[in-house]
Parts: C-alpha cells; structure tokens; sequence
C-alpha cells in the first residue's frame, strides 16, 4: 500500500474505492444507483487529483476544497456537489475507521448548502375526492373487467394512501405481503431493507374486495404472474408498472375534479406524511413508515407544523391573551 506522500499510488487508489464499494453494497445495502452514482463521484475526484500528482489515497484537505471550488464555479447545481461531498465523506471515513488513512481529510470540509423545495402535498379534501371517484368507478362499472380494473386502483390508492409507500414498492408488492388478520405490511424498501408498514381497515377492505373478486378479470391469461403479484399484468416486469399506475392517477384525477398536474403516487405519499404530521403524529414514527434512513429527510415535512403550532400559542400562552 502507498504511504500518503506517495503520488504513484492510483492502482492502489482503485483498488481502494472498490473495496468501499464493495463495504457499501455489502454491509449499508446501498442500492446499486447509489453505488453507481459514488464509484462516478470517485472517478471524477481521482482525474482531478492526478492534474494535481495526487490520487485518492493521499488527498488532503486542501485538494478535496479546490476539487469542490471547481464544481462551484462550473455552475455545478449545489444538490449535486452535496452528493459529491456526501460520497467522499463515506469514502475517506471508510478508510479513517479501517486504519488505512491516520487522518480524515472530510473532517472541516463543510457540505454545500442547498434549498429543498417543500414537498407539493394534497388537502385532505382532494384524496377524499380521490378516493371517492375510485370508489364510485366500482360502483358504476358496466361489466366484470371494468369492475375489477377499478377494484384494483381502489385498492391501491387506498394502500399508498394508508401506507406512504414509495410507488415502486406499492407496485411491487408481493401477493403475500397481504395476509388475513394482520393489519400491517411487510415492505422491501431501498438497499432490501424490511420494514413493517400499519395498514388501515379501508385499505385492508379494499386490499380484500381486490383479491376476492377482481384480480382474476383484469388479464386473465398472466399466467403465474398471479400467484406471486398483488398487481399483476402481462408486462416484462409481471406487475403493474410505476408509470401505468402514475397515469391512472391522473385520470381519476380528472374524475374527481382534482387538478392532474398535482396528482402522482410522490405527492400522494408526501400528503401520507404530512397529514399524519398535521395530526400531531411522532417524526420517528413517520420516518420509520416512509422507510427514510435519515430524519434530516423525514423534517421537510415539519413544514406543515407551523400554522398549527402558531395556533396552539395563540390560543394557550397567556401573555397572546392579554
């Protein structure tokens, strides 16, 4: 291994970054995008480095600042620099705790800021209306596909609703992940990490009314597609697809007089966590149903808190009533 002075060290380097790569799939579940993402933000640190006869392993600070510089000045968006600085700070702390490295060139290193937009979130009023039009679509159905075409975006909505589920998981949601007499979901979310998800009695009855009489009607010759999918389809993937459930989304938004443009399955998990947080509900539980590995990402929704905690002083501090 080459000492830090050492400005030869780029075989070394590389074989460096695919250990941590490897640590990263291996034992953080790092999703393959993530990993992908890191080994480009890698690639891209260690050309810089060799302009400057250095490579990954011997880097110090003052190298990853004028690297981070360069970014800014490129015109480099701050959201993407953050994730740099996010990949080199896993990277350099993976060599730090491994005794690879005696120092941690990351350690003063600040992240750049950057301005997260608020999450655009439905009221209340507009997924009742939502689900009322499902609901509706059930009832006026003219035959047995239509039926159950409907019976199966009820239910759906009523899970991402009840749940908050990324739609990639709504959609690939095993058939067994429903089970009788137990009100919770087992969900696979980001890096195969399991999480147990509340699931509502709507969403249970819904969930129900969709297995016992409507999935047979929808594409009846799927084949075993059937008995591993809650939401099969003859598709390559053997479910429903991400983009196939966005649109119908939008048409039901149509029906329910909600405008489209503000409807997709996102917006629906955001009103999921921001409504269970207008009804005073924990931040630790909200972050642990969203499947959010860091509260920082969960707290974006504490916007909704405001209006609410602003009443609460107005109503009970004694000084707001005089």
């Amino acid at each position: 291994m080459s000492s830090p002075g050492d400005v030869s060290g780029g075989a070394d380097s590389l074989a460096l970054k695919e250990a941590f790569l490897e640590m990263m799939l291996v034992e953080r579940g790092a999703s393959a995008r993530t990993i992908r993402n890191y080994g480009r933000d890698l690639d891209r640190v260690a050309a810089f480095l060799r302009r400057r006869r250095k490579n990954l392993f011997n880097a110090q600070t003052d190298d990853i600042r004028a690297y981070i510089e360069g970014l800014k000045a490129s015109g480099i968006a701050a959201a993407t620099q953050a994730l740099c600085v996010s990949a080199l700070r896993q990277f350099y702390a993976f060599l730090y705790g491994e005794k690879l490295r005696a120092d941690n060139p990351m350690e003063t290193v600040d992240r750049p800021k950057t301005v997260r937009p608020l999450p655009k979130v439905l009221s209340g009023e507009q997924v009742d209306a939502l689900l009322q039009a499902a609901s509706d679509a059930v009832s006026g159905a003219q035959d047995e596909v239509e039926r159950a075409k409907a019976l199966r975006l009820l239910a759906m909505l009523e899970i991402l609703y009840a749940t908050g589920l990324r739609v990639s998981e709504l959609v690939g949601l095993p058939k067994s992940a429903i089970r009788e007499g137990q009100p919770f979901l087992c969900v696979i979310g980001k890096g195969d990490k399991e999480r147990l998800v509340p699931l509502s009695d709507p969403a249970m009855a819904a969930a129900r009314q969709w297995l016992e009489a409507g999935w047979r009607h929808t594409v009846p010759d799927a084949g075993g597609a059937f008995q591993r999918w809650l939401f099969p389809s003859r598709g390559k993937t053997g479910h429903l697809t991400a983009a196939r459930f966005a649109q119908l989304l939008k048409d039901l938004a149509v029906a329910a007089g909600v405008p489209p443009a503000g409807v997709s399955p996102h917006v629906l998990r955001h009103a999921f966590a921001t409504h269970l947080l207008e009804g005073g509900a924990d931040l630790r539980a909200v972050q642990q149903m969203l499947g959010h590995a860091d509260i920082t990402t969960t707290q974006i929704y504490t916007h909704v808190q405001q209006a609410r905690l602003r009443k609460l002083v107005l109503e009970k501090h004694p000084l707001a009533k005089k």
